[in-house]
Formats: structure tokens, sequence, C-alpha cells
């Protein structure tokens, strides 16, 4: 199965912030994509990009590090 990551509206967000450091937060059926990402990203940005590799059972399972920005990624449409 193939997610659409939307790596452009995180790449806007990123241009509009201005972080230094932005932290990526993959669930283990999306990591597979962190190079890619990565390579997007800073590729296209100043930003240095970071994937954390740890849990990621949620949005409220935040990883132990303060980046500037923090992404969050999941294999469920975001419901407002």
């Amino acid at each position: 199965m193939e997610f659409d990551l939307e790596l452009d509206n995180v790449l806007k967000e990123i241009k509009k912030v201005k972080p230094k450091t932005v932290c990526i937060q993959l669930p283990d059926g999306l990591k597979y994509k962190a190079n890619e990402i990565i390579e997007y990203l800073e590729t296209n940005s100043n930003a240095k990009i970071f994937i954390w590799l740890g849990s990621c059972f949620g949005s409220c399972d935040l990883p132990p590090i303060k980046p500037d920005l923090l992404v969050q990624f999941g294999h469920s449409p975001w419901v407002k």
C-alpha cells in the first residue's frame, strides 16, 4: 500500500516556521520511508531533519527531545 505523505504540506510548514531542527515521528509501518522524507525535506529547506525511531503510538506519544518543529505521521486520516 502506498501512502501520500503530503511532503509538500510539511515543506510549506517548515518554510513558514523556519525551524533549524525538525523531528519527524513515524509509526513502524512508515519507517521505511525515512530516507525519502529526509532527502526531500533537507534538499528543499534549510532545516536539519531527524527521524524519531522510537515508539509512536499516536499524537500523545512525544519523543523526549526538543526540536524546533515536530511532525507526526500516522496511517489514518486526521479527523477534525
